[in-house]
Order: structure tokens, then sequence, then C-alpha cells
């Protein structure tokens, strides 16, 4: 029986992380040079405190053991939650989004939090749910834990920072063992929603000659209800012929008619809720030039930079792009964008390999764990760092839209530096305790 050792502790997670903390500080840095050289704010200066204080909550993380989060679980994912709330009603408006605490004069972002909050709420209720309840409630039951805080932070409205809990659900619905076709149906009800969402702005933007026929069925709310009612209409004949003869293709034809009835209802929401910036955001990087001056400024910008860059690039501090102020949010957002500028193929291939370490090394980690809490736990912190690398990534090479994902460990940012040190402090905990002893 082996015992755990502080000498055991996960370095090359570690590492990996100090490696890109370290660029983003430079970065940040670089991006408050002006074209004159002066230096426009104390960023680089904030971070370094974020990071030192979150690779003391990381290593502070390691050396707890994860198991005892089981039983407090449930009281981190309410506590978030009632912050969340918090924030809805004396929350600092910021961007546009009503998304921040105001504690002393330090900006602090629930939604943030909520990530780790839901991962170990998701854990613990796939862990203990096992034996207990059947695929399709332990599905439905685990949804509600991901759809609560997700509206909430919709409503905020952070449509970005509410996208990232749905593939830390998915990931972690995939590892508990949840039936794929519950799976499926998610991601082709989110997949319509987002289509009906486009359609019809693709249709007023981007098509001015003649009109698009498939936009008028998710514009016009008739055609919309419509569809739906037949939709319906289909389902109901399904679920009597199914029930009378047993055949699995009535079980699929109601399967893709909730689907549609689902996805429909949703999209009357979201077209009479969106924003028309998310709107734009959302059609922008199929086609920047449609608003370039506008909304398509950031994406050409940002790709600019990075195609400027060339192989080993312009030179610490020489980018022209964020120097004469031409990416707006640069420290954040697009920070990657300033990194390919100055830094070239050879920069962007850092932060890749730094990244492909950090996510494979946790791979690695999760292969042996010792129980499914912490299967769980490393698959979601793996699925949120995935997916903001590629997201993030993808929106500064145009192509993904623009949702406001900082790239973790290296855009400014205290909440989110906290929260991915948190998490890699779980992975690092899961290592560290693997042992029983």
């Amino acid at each position: 029986m082996r015992t755990r050792s502080v000498f055991r502790f996960e370095l090359i997670i570690l590492l990996a992380a100090i490696g890109l903390s370290v660029i983003g500080i430079l970065f940040i840095y670089s991006s408050a040079i002006s074209s004159d050289g002066i230096l426009q704010n104390n960023e680089y200066i904030k971070q370094i405190v974020w990071v030192c204080v979150g690779f003391a909550i990381m290593l502070g993380v390691s050396f707890f053991d994860y198991e005892r989060l089981r039983s407090l679980s449930l009281y981190i994912y309410l506590s978030v939650i009632a912050m969340l709330v918090f924030v809805l009603v004396l929350g600092e408006v910021v961007n546009g989004a009503r998304s921040w605490l105001n504690i002393r004069g330090i900006g602090i972002q629930p939604s943030e939090f909520m990530k780790i909050a839901l991962i170990l709420r998701l854990a613990f209720f796939f862990e203990e749910s096992r034996n207990r309840y059947s695929d399709f409630i332990r599905f439905l039951l685990s949804l509600i834990y991901m759809t609560v805080p997700m509206l909430l932070v919709v409503i905020q409205p952070d449509m970005g920072t509410a996208m990232v809990y749905i593939p830390i659900y998915l990931i972690m619905a995939f590892a508990a063992g949840i039936k794929k076709r519950y799976l499926l149906f998610l991601l082709a009800c989110g997949s319509l929603i987002v289509l009906g969402t486009i359609i019809p702005a693709w249709d007023i933007f981007i098509i001015t000659e003649r009109s698009v026929k498939l936009a008028k069925v998710f514009s016009e709310t008739r055609l919309t209800i419509i569809v739906l009612a037949a939709a319906l209409a289909i389902l109901l004949l399904s679920g009597i012929g199914f029930l009378s003869v047993k055949k699995k293709y009535f079980y699929w034809i109601g399967f893709a008619a909730l689907i549609i009835i689902v996805s429909f209802s949703m999209t009357l929401g979201a077209n009479n809720y969106i924003k028309d910036y998310q709107l734009k955001r959302l059609i922008i990087f199929m086609d920047p030039q449609v608003d370039p001056k506008g909304a398509g400024w950031n994406v050409i910008q940002s790709i600019t930079a990075v195609g400027s860059g060339g192989t080993s690039g312009k030179g610490f501090l020489r980018g022209t792009q964020s120097h004469y102020r031409y990416l707006p949010q640069q420290s954040t957002d697009f920070i990657f964008s300033i990194i390919a500028e100055e830094w070239g193929f050879v920069g962007c291939l850092i932060i890749f390999v730094l990244f492909f370490v950090i996510i494979m090394r946790s791979l690695y980690i999760l292969m042996s764990a010792k129980d499914y809490f912490a299967l769980y736990i490393g698959s979601g912190v793996v699925a949120m760092i995935f997916f903001h690398f590629i997201v993030n990534i993808g929106m500064a090479m145009g192509i993904m839209p623009i949702t406001g994902i900082p790239l973790l460990l290296v855009s400014y940012g205290g909440s989110s530096m906290l929260t991915t040190m948190a998490g890699l402090g779980l992975v690092s905990s899961i290592y560290l305790h693997k042992y029983k002893y």
C-alpha cells in the first residue's frame, strides 16, 4: 500500500501553468504600451498579483484531499448560485453585462467560480446516482444542475461564459455513462437553436437581394407555430405507433419531432431576447465585411495581427496592431493575436505545446484515478480548459464567433485565473491522493 508524499506533487502541470502565466504577464504588459512607448495602464501588475494568489490556491487545493469535497459540493454550488442571484440585483455593469461584484475595489465574477462549483456538484451527483436512478432520471436531474446557473448567467447577459457550462456538462455526462442519445438530443437542440438564431440575421445583414425562405420559418411567429403544431402531431402519432407495434423507427421519428419542438420553442425566446450586438457576433465570423467598421472590426484586426506575425514575429513590444490600439480588448479576448504578431508561429506553437501538456497530463492522471468522483472532476476540468483554448484561439483566427471567452492562464483577469488554478489544483489533488493510505 503506497502513501502520498509532498515530493510526489504534480510538477508537469505546475510548470506548464507557470509558463503560460509568465507569457500572459509579458503580453498584458505589451498590450498596455502605446505606439509612443508610454505605459497606458498597470494591468500587468494586477495580473502578477492574481497569478501569485492563483498559485497559492493551486497548491492549497492540491494538498487538500479532493474526497472531502463530496460533502461540500452542494454547499459550494448553492453559495455560488446565491452570488449569481445577488449579481443580478446589485452587480456592476461592465461591457453591457451585469456580471461583476465590486468588493473594496476588486472586481469578482461569480460566473467564473460557477464552473468549479458545477464540476464538483455534477461529479458528486454522477457518482452517487450510478446505481440509484435510471439513465433518463440521471440525465434530467443533472441537466437541471447545469441549466439553473446557465440561465442566471444568460440573464446578465454573458452568453460566452454561459456557453462554457455546456461542454463541461456534456463531457462529464459522457464520462458518467449517460446514454449517447440523450447527449445527441442536447447537441441537436443546441445546433438548431443557433441555426434558428443565425438564419434570420444572415437574411437581414448578408443576403440583400433576395430573402431565404428558410429564414421565415424562424423569423415569422405564425410559421414557427405551424411547424411546432406539426411536430407535436408527429410526436403524438409516433408515440401511439411505438406503443402499439413496438417498432424502433417510431421511436426515432418521435425523437426527431421532440428535437424540433424543443429547439423551435427555444428559438422563439432567443430571437426575442438576444441583443443586436450578440446577433452580429454570430454572423460576422462568416463574413466580417458585413460590418467592417463595427462588429466586424475586431475580427478583421485580429486576423491581420495573426497573419502579420509570420514565422518568428515582429519582436516583443514591436507589434503594430496592439500598440496603435487597433485591437480592442487586447489584454483579454485577443491576447493571442498579440502573441501571434510579436512572436509569430513560434510563439503560437509554444502556447499550443503548453496547453497540450496540461491537457494530456490531466488525461493521464485521470487514467489512474481511484474513484469515479475523481474521474468526473478531472473530465470537467479538462473540458473547461480545452473549450476555452479552442474557442479563444479560433476567435482570434476568425474561425469562431466572438464570445468574450478568455485564454485561460494567459488573458488578463483575476476570476478566470483563480478558477483555472483551482481546477488544476483539483487535478493535482487527484494525482497526489491517488493511492489509498
